[in-house]
């Protein structure tokens, strides 16, 4: 079955250096959907964007070779992968001979693309380069914000409210307080949120305690930004909306998921502590 309790999530494991695709679990996103009223078609666009810093393989001589990688998983793939059997499947090419980058691209986007049900874009970069730099993400900071807090959770769409009758605006919102944690093994995951939206003006302190009050909740990443998405769709039907989360890494990924009213395509920043 592929549920978290049937990945290796929280379980010891051995950690193989030869590659083997039976190693990635793709777990199936509709139950999660469903529970948020996420149907098909889907009501939003998107993609989680994946980088993996810790990526080798050997060249035919037999001589280390290291690269960052970037993996795009469409929204509208059936199923996420499960990141430790991501790092795991990952791990496995540090011992394994290959002819060239290109063949490694190849074989990721192959296996990534079968596990995912959906094409998976996928991009190598030199681990030496500057495209590496740090950028914040874009928008005004809501967390200065005098808020008490004594609600962690489970997540309170009733925070959310927007100025009915008020003139639209067009703004970007960001947040550095977004916690959640694994749905198996309860490992917190850090992260930051950006909210761009054109409608009448969303609350900024109900926006704040809304996203604080994930703190305790445990669910993936990706399902955390599609129920943001949902519920200030829901509250506070703006005209247009997008929701882009970026999470520190763990076991060297990170992954960063975009859901958005209109077809977009993320730039990849490197956020101060990912």
């Amino acid at each position: 079955m592929s549920t978290p309790d049937h990945s290796p999530l929280g379980k010891a494991t051995p950690y193989a250096d030869r590659y083997d695709p039976r190693l990635l679990f793709p777990i199936p996103r509709a139950a999660k959907r469903a529970e948020i009223g996420v149907g098909t078609p889907l009501p939003f666009h998107g993609v989680d964007v994946w980088n993996a810093y810790e990526l080798s393989w050997l060249d035919m001589h037999g001589k280390p070779q290291v690269a960052v990688a970037e993996f795009r998983v469409p929204a509208t793939s059936p199923n996420l992968i499960e990141s430790k059997s991501f790092k795991l499947y990952l791990n496995g090419f540090a011992q394994e001979p290959l002819a060239s980058a290109a063949a490694l691209r190849a074989l990721l986007q192959q296996d990534l693309t079968t596990a995912a049900g959906d094409v998976v874009e996928v991009s190598l970069r030199p681990a030496r380069t500057g495209e590496h730099a740090f950028a914040d993400l874009a928008g005004e900071s809501i967390d200065a914000l005098p808020v008490a807090v004594d609600d962690y959770g489970p997540p309170k769409a009733g925070y959310l409210r927007a100025a009915a009758g008020a003139a639209m605006v067009e703004e970007t919102l960001v947040s550095d307080l977004l916690r959640s944690n694994c749905p198996v093994t309860g490992q917190p995951d850090w992260g930051s949120v950006q909210i761009a939206y054109r409608g009448a003006p969303i609350d900024r302190e109900g926006l704040l305690r809304y996203l604080v009050s994930f703190r305790t909740h445990s669910e993936f990443h990706e399902q955390c930004v599609e129920r943001i998405y949902m519920d200030v769709m829901a509250r506070c039907a703006p005209e247009r909306l997008s929701v882009y989360a970026r999470y520190t890494r763990r076991g060297g990924l990170d992954i960063n998921p975009l859901r958005s009213s209109v077809p977009a395509v993320p730039a990849n920043p490197r956020g101060a502590r990912q």
